[in-house]
């Protein structure tokens, strides 16, 4: 599986989950505890393999100010879901009230997020990478997502916070 078909898919499966969260009532307090608890899973891995490996593979085959511009874009995006909406979502009680609005808000990011990539991003990195390495990138992504998903969510919230540290991935064509 090439990378674009590896975060399109990844992109499908946090949509409908997200869907399923925001479709449920107060009610539901075990079904939202855990579908909020596989979305943050599912969330965690998509963003650590998209900032380790896609996003620098992009940046440095980019060469307009526009790929540089979508390459930071992204990054901020993933930084408002996974650093803000998805713990505040994470920290509220699944039978508020409070609870079904910030799901749909974290919902709301998440699909305008991937909507980007996905009209803007992806079409570009097609034209930037070519096949080849989009098959590549892809199997390395997919290693790693597996590494992630069997190392725990522990282990990919300590990644999370050294990703957010480091800052954005250094161009060596600069």
């Amino acid at each position: 599986m090439n990378a674009i078909e590896l975060l399109k898919a990844d992109h499908e499966k946090v949509r409908r989950l997200l869907g399923e969260l925001t479709d449920t009532t107060s009610r539901a307090e075990k079904t939202r505890t855990q579908l909020l608890e596989k979305i943050r899973i599912e969330l965690d891995a998509h963003t650590t393999i998209e900032e380790e490996i896609f996003y620098p593979a992009f940046r440095e085959a980019g060469g307009k100010s526009d790929d540089e511009e979508m390459y930071f874009e992204a990054l901020e995006e993933h930084r408002a879901a996974g650093d803000l909406v998805l713990p505040d979502l994470l920290a509220t009680d699944v039978t508020s009230e409070k609870f079904g609005g910030r799901a749909k808000v974290l919902k709301e990011l998440i699909e305008h997020h991937a909507g980007e990539e996905e009209k803007e991003m992806f079409p570009r990195a097609r034209e930037l990478l070519g096949r080849e390495q989009l098959e590549a990138l892809g199997m390395r992504m997919e290693e790693r997502k597996q590494e992630l998903l069997a190392a725990g969510p522990a282990m990919m919230e300590q990644l999370k916070k050294q990703l957010s540290t480091q800052g954005p991935a250094p161009r060596s064509l600069q």
